[in-house]
């Protein structure tokens, strides 16, 4: 299954959340690495429409709000570096609109940790 093209991603959650350097889960630093700045917040949205175009969306977990989505895959930098990312999806109860919550970095799991 994919994310629809029309889910909702908050500008918000990027120029006021993801994008902005915070004492604790800072993801800015993170998503810095691949160029995605506070100057640049539309190429961080197209990145991740990208993603959520490209790569399939697997089911979560479920709780009163709805049905989360996690997809996995490659964020595609402005600079030329890529970020492997898991971005978390809501597929909302009260109206069935899917809708971004966050992203952060993914680290596949190893057999010999």
């Amino acid at each position: 299954m994919k994310i629809p093209a029309e889910a909702v991603i908050p500008d918000e959650k990027l120029t006021q959340y993801l994008l902005v350097l915070k004492p604790r889960n800072d993801k800015s630093q993170f998503l810095a690495q691949a160029g995605f700045t506070q100057a640049n917040p539309e190429a961080l949205l197209a990145a991740i429409r990208v993603l959520a175009a490209s790569a399939d969306a697997v089911e979560d977990s479920t709780n009163e709000y709805g049905t989360f989505y996690q997809v996995i895959g490659q964020l595609i930098g402005v600079n030329g570096v890529n970020l492997a990312v898991a971005t978390i999806w809501l597929k909302r109860q009260a109206d069935g609109k899917f809708q971004f919550v966050t992203l952060k970095p993914y680290r596949e799991a190893r057999d010999d940790a």
